[in-house]
């Protein structure tokens, strides 16, 4: 071979992307969904209250609850297990799409309140004559739908960007993260600002002009809570298996890394922050209707670091580990608060202190471990 011939380098292979899921996975989801949209409705609406297999309305108003904290859970995933950024501050976003909602609902009570008339009770109680400014499009469902969205979204948007130039991170972007949801409880906690004050939003009645308190809309809200919790899992398999995913999980292991490499972190961390924050809002909304209450108490700090701890004991990094611990540490919780509420402080201390010394990778780590010593 001769000097000036040009040396033939082998292709250049880049690794080939996961399915969306697996034959098990794909098993799972359909059962997850057959269990949403076919069985828990049955079981609901069809079998006679006595039966030993009829799903109760308090049930069903339960996992609805924890649909909701699961898909806040998966946010948190995204932005704490697949990127590396700790935030302590989701319930603030949660509670904006829970008011966001609440707002609407308070105006389709109409003049069937305490004191009939078209203001909310609060605001008569208080001697408000007219709606505040920012009242102005409560009562379209289009315009809350968008609120829903856009004002978590918007707000994390504004806080991430200049966060994220000023290059936080770490124990202090965490800290600054409970900081701003703990000074948004103490802003909605006033009468003036024209949220309920401390009794928030209540007393809710229909929506879209449909009755609330009825076992079809109960279960109409459950199983839309339930798609959109599926929904989001696959919107999220779909983002960690692409670039865009990759690129999140080298900022997590290695930000000054993929900074030589010549991509700008900043944009990255913005995007999926902000996209975190719309999903609790999307949470908080779907909340709402079912409990039937939103209050400032939603952005309590210790709501916050609920759903951190919620992604770490389900296992960080897996998206499906934050719905079960999600749905295990809620299901203990409402449990415990019955049979011993003075000891469930205390057990959930204890739990995440647990995991974090033994559990690093969570309840989905512990079984890929004993799945793979079984084959061993």
């Amino acid at each position: 071979m001769s000097q000036n011939s040009p040396v033939l380098l082998p292709p250049l292979l880049l690794p080939r992307r996961e399915p969306l899921l697996s034959r098990t996975g794909w098993v799972a989801f359909l059962l997850a969904l057959v269990a949403v949209c076919v069985l828990a409705p049955l079981l609901n609406l069809a079998v006679p209250d006595g039966s030993a297999l009829h799903l109760s309305d308090y049930m069903v108003g339960l996992l609805g609850k924890i649909m909701c904290y699961a898909i806040c859970a998966l946010a948190m995933d995204l932005i704490w297990g697949y990127t590396g950024i700790l935030s302590l501050g989701h319930g603030l976003f949660f509670a904006l799409g829970g008011y966001a909602m609440g707002m609407y609902l308070m105006r389709q009570i109409g003049r069937d309140g305490n004191y009939h008339s078209d203001l909310p009770d609060f605001m008569v109680f208080l001697d408000w004559k007219s709606l505040p400014w920012h009242w102005t499009f409560s009562g379209s469902f289009a315009a809350t739908l968008l609120f829903i969205v856009a004002v978590p979204g918007l707000l994390a948007f504004v806080f991430g960007f200049f966060a994220f130039r000023s290059r936080i991170k770490g124990v202090y972007f965490s800290i600054i993260t409970q900081a701003m949801t703990f000074a948004a409880m103490l802003l909605f906690f006033r009468n003036e600002t024209g949220f309920g004050g401390n009794n928030g939003f209540t007393d809710f009645k229909r929506i879209l002009g449909l009755p609330l308190a009825t076992p079809a809309m109960r279960m109409g809200l459950f199983v839309i809570t339930g798609l959109l919790l599926l929904g989001f899992f696959l919107m999220g398999r779909w983002l960690v298996g692409s670039k865009f995913g990759r690129v999140l999980q080298a900022i997590r292991d290695a930000e000054s890394r993929v900074m030589f490499s010549g991509y700008n972190p900043i944009g990255f961390k913005l995007t999926i922050w902000t996209l975190s924050a719309m999903m609790c809002g999307v949470a908080g909304a779907l909340y709402v209707p079912q409990v039937g209450i939103i209050n400032p108490g939603e952005m309590s700090p210790a709501n916050s670091i609920e759903i951190a701890i919620w992604a770490a004991v389900g296992g960080r990094a897996t998206l499906v580990g934050p719905i079960l611990g999600a749905f295990l540490i809620n299901g203990a919780k409402s449990w415990l608060t019955v049979t011993a509420p003075e000891i469930w402080l205390y057990f959930l201390g204890a739990l995440f202190i647990a995991v974090t010394l033994f559990l690093p990778d969570g309840v989905v780590g512990l079984a890929r471990r004993l799945r793979k010593g079984r084959r061993l």
